[in-house]
């Protein structure tokens, strides 16, 4: 997981086409507290209309959020839906200037009845869908491959999400592939639950889901299906299409990851709260195509894509979720195995990814001995300076160093531990100068705190915190606290 947090440091802006059935979601939010009295159904009083773009067009966001530009291709009616979709991507960044209009063809709607009884979280009740599902003419395909063609070299990777509303036609999709190919894209596939796959043939990626992947292959079985069941399922789609990569998402058990030439792998998820499921497979070719943009390898890749996914389940709705939250979700896991101590680099790739997330960095550091409390409470007002305190920890050799041959009294790895099981601490990291200015160049704190008994212009960084726009905090010591006179007492010298 360090591999992937490295390279998620290195995150770049990306470029991508998305291709596909764009929608337009409409939520119709209100009350339901009531029967009707001519039928036994919910009176549902609509108190609140939003629209969202859905389908591959809440891929485009997806993408946009995790730091993408996007191309959105596809096909919308000659109506005012279709207007009102193009507007609201446009207004969300996304370059849709090359939407083809089919006047035989409605824009999708996909109308949800959302309601809230007895104060408690909305639910959806019904949905009502506005759609034509008849393939598109061969004359739209060749528009929509125009496009294709026009915009491919300035692109770094290709989605195609099919919903089988009628634009993905095996014309399209092969046209799109090919394109692709000659130009050496990537191109990540969302398929539909269809009887067969055939359409995708020679795509790099495809991401069904295992009841989808049975579906297309006919190899059905009961349950969750066993490991070997999906390796099998993977295989085939591999195999049969000419994929470089099959993607098998499996829900809470992640996925299975297929690579041509390798062994089938295995890549868990973290259990999540599942609230809503609407927008997860969106999200997971979103996630990646931006990480295969960003040259991350295939398990990395899906590792991201899990990630990205379970966010998404835990939100009512399609939301898309920002890169600074997949990142942060990343970082906890890859945390839980560290603790809280650190080494510098992985300090500093958690600053990262907490700063991104608009969260402010404290910084202290001492030698913290003997901890007492006035040590308690100076970590606790630190702690209150920002969201994450950064402890910087002279290492044994150092405190000698400065303290003398008989100091420390515990070990480096014994202080840190003791410091660790603070609430207050975020994070703990060793250094071994006399001062810690190694660790503030390279943490580069909001805000940098020492003890009263300091002044500003004796406290190590401090021109260098408030030269990085910085503050330089002091806090006033527990009076008669110290590790020098606690020391004293136990060896019974007072």
């Amino acid at each position: 997981m360090d591999h992937l947090l490295q390279s998620l440091e290195r995150w770049r802006p990306f470029r991508a086409m998305v291709v596909g059935d764009l929608m337009l979601d409409e939520l119709l939010f209100g009350d339901a507290e009531r029967l009707s009295a001519d039928a036994p159904v919910p009176i549902l009083h609509v108190k609140k209309r939003e629209h969202r773009p859905g389908g591959a067009a809440n891929v485009c966001l997806d993408l946009v959020a995790l730091k993408g530009e996007v191309i959105a291709i596809g096909v919308i009616g000659d109506d005012e839906p279709g207007k009102h979709l193009r507007s609201v991507l446009e207004k969300h960044g996304v370059d849709a200037s090359n939407l083809e209009v089919d006047a035989s063809r409605p824009t999708t709607i996909k109308q949800n009845l959302i309601g809230l009884a007895q104060a408690r979280h909305p639910q959806k009740m019904f949905r009502v869908d506005f759609e034509s599902r008849e393939e598109l003419s061969a004359e739209v395909v060749q528009r929509v491959l125009a496009r294709v063609r026009e915009r491919i070299a300035s692109v770094d990777v290709v989605c195609v999400e099919d919903y089988a509303k009628g634009v993905c036609t095996e014309a399209l999709c092969q046209g799109v592939i090919e394109i692709a190919r000659k130009a050496g894209k990537d191109v990540l596939v969302d398929p539909a639950k269809i009887t067969s796959y055939a359409k995708y043939r020679g795509a790099t990626s495809i991401t069904p889901n295992r009841t989808e992947a049975e579906f297309a292959t006919g190899l059905r079985t009961h349950g969750e299906g066993s490991a070997e069941h999906n390796t099998l399922l993977a295989t085939r789609l591999l195999q049969e299409h000419k994929l470089a990569t099959v993607v098998l998402t499996l829900d809470r058990h992640g996925a299975l990851l297929l690579e041509q030439g390798k062994a089938a792998l295995a890549v868990p998820t973290v259990a999540r709260k599942v609230y809503d499921v609407t927008g997860a497979g969106d999200m997971m070719l979103a996630a990646l195509a931006a990480a295969r943009a960003n040259g991350i390898d295939w398990p990395d890749a899906v590792r991201f894509a899990n990630a990205a996914a379970g966010l998404e389940v835990e939100v009512f709705g399609v939301e898309p979720i920002p890169l600074e939250a997949v990142h942060r979700s990343i970082l906890e896991q890859a945390s839980k195995g560290l603790g809280k101590v650190r080494t510098l680099q992985q300090v500093v790739v958690e600053v990262n990814a907490r700063r991104r997330a608009g969260q402010k960095i404290v910084f202290t550091n001492g030698c913290f001995d003997v901890l007492h409390a006035g040590h308690v409470a100076l970590l606790d007002q630190c702690a209150d300076q920002g969201d994450y305190l950064i402890v910087g920890l002279n290492d044994d050799a150092s405190v000698k160093r400065l303290k003398g041959p008989t100091r420390p009294v515990n070990n480096q790895d014994d202080r840190a531990k003791v410091l660790a099981a603070l609430g207050s601490v975020g994070a703990v990291v060793h250094f071994s100068e006399d001062t810690p200015i190694r660790l503030i160049e390279a943490v580069k704190p909001d805000v940098l705190v020492k003890g009263g008994d300091y002044t500003k212009d004796k406290v190590v960084g401090a021109e260098f915190v408030e030269k990085h726009g910085g503050a330089v905090v002091l806090i006033d010591l527990v009076e008669g606290k110290s590790t020098t006179k606690t020391i004293e007492k136990m060896r019974g010298t007072t």
